[in-house]
């Protein structure tokens, strides 16, 4: 079991700055790829950002390409994900996932076995 627990979600002005973080505790070692993902209110969950715990490849969503940096300490098994130019429509339950099959920085939801309860991030305009 992998454990996830979100953190650094809120309330920014449009143009704004977030930074998200989720700490990962338990069987840890299964997971090679974590995941950021978001669901805005009526919407299905979409991926936003993938890392690599070893060598930190990354992999983005178009729509947040330049505006949103996904990182990770292995030391402290902590995936962040830095948000700026926060728009409107950036508004969602941002959850973070890990994923323990052998496999790539993968967008599919059902690619990750293990979830965060999700953190709360408005942008207001």
């Amino acid at each position: 079991q992998v454990q996830l627990v979100e953190s650094g979600g809120g309330l920014v002005q449009a143009g704004g700055s977030l930074r998200l973080s989720c700490a990962a505790s338990g069987r840890t070692f299964n997971s090679n790829v974590m995941g950021w993902f978001r669901q805005a209110p009526g919407k299905e969950r979409e991926f936003v950002a993938a890392i690599r715990w070893s060598g930190g490849s990354t992999y983005d969503a178009d729509s947040v390409k330049g505006r949103f940096t996904i990182s990770r300490d292995n030391a402290k098994n902590t995936v962040y994900l830095q948000m700026n130019s926060l728009k409107p429509e950036d508004t969602a339950v941002y959850y973070c996932a890990a994923r323990t099959t052998i496999g790539g920085l993968a967008r599919a939801v059902d690619a990750y076995a293990y979830w965060g309860q999700g953190t709360q991030v408005t942008v207001s305009s």
